[in-house]
């Protein structure tokens, strides 16, 4: 008798040969299925003393490797925090920063500041969103400052313009609310995107609990110091300088303005 997601022993009464052969099956079985990538779902059958360990390393991993021309393990990660609502839905991920070399070949510097990236997309039905018609905000260090103190009862707003002080201003422009509910559980998160030069106008509004503006409020505590790039600098100390001097970040395009 085979039982799933069992956390302990099953004695079935067979003999030890046929013991000893269906556990190089499992096993068999088991990395057959990681190789293939098809470990959607925890495998977790245990026959008697098989070890819990090798299946563990073979069902619980749901993390899939892509390589790249090279051969080498690609190390973008992809972990939104999503919030799905009735007319829109919204997501929060960091975009780190990226480094150069700097002249003397002595060090790194940042290139490009990271952000945390926020992603909104409409509603087209139960539980159907349009990902072709997502808008983004990008929440600078500051910004995120400001959503982090925010109290139950604060709000902020932001105002985001690519073409900012020069002649082009004002054609294309973002605007980000955050305003507390009424009785103060939660918060109304609105994207607005006008744009005068294809005469377009687009508002989002997720309203998010207590609970989820928590989760994002310590997400963005936690990532701050990592799209300063600050992370990189401490573990630079600790580790050494020559260590990180080749570690320089190729650019990402997925930036707000380059949707």
């Amino acid at each position: 008798m085979i039982r799933g997601c069992s956390t302990e022993a099953v004695d079935i009464g067979v003999p030890l040969k046929f013991m000893d052969h269906i556990r190089r099956k499992l096993w068999r079985i088991g990395m057959g299925l990681s190789r293939r990538n098809l470990l959607g779902e925890a495998v977790c059958c245990r026959v008697s003393s098989f070890s819990h360990s090798h299946i563990s390393q073979a069902g619980y991993s749901t993390v899939r490797q892509n390589f790249n021309a090279a051969g080498g393990t690609v190390n973008r990660i992809f972990a939104p925090y999503c919030v799905y609502k009735g007319k829109a839905a919204l997501s929060l991920s960091p975009v780190l920063p990226t480094f150069s070399k700097l002249e003397s070949g002595a060090g790194l510097k940042v290139d490009r500041h990271g952000v945390m990236m926020l992603r909104f997309w409409p509603a087209i039905g139960e539980r159907k969103y349009d990902w072709e018609k997502r808008q983004l905000f990008a929440l600078s260090a500051t910004e995120i400052g400001s959503l982090i103190s925010l109290g139950p009862k604060d709000a902020c707003e932001f105002f985001h313009d690519p073409s900012m002080l020069s002649s082009n201003a004002g054609q294309v422009r973002k605007s980000l609310s955050i305003k507390p509910h009424a009785d103060g559980g939660g918060y109304f998160i609105s994207l607005s995107v006008t744009n005068n030069i294809l005469k377009t106008n687009e508002r989002f509004t997720v309203p998010v609990t207590a609970a989820e503006f928590a989760v994002m409020k310590t997400a963005c505590s936690f990532v701050l110091p990592h799209i300063m790039g600050w992370d990189r600098y401490t573990n630079n100390r600790r580790n050494g300088a020559d260590e990180s001097l080749s570690k320089v970040d190729k650019p990402l395009p997925d930036l707000e303005w380059d949707k």
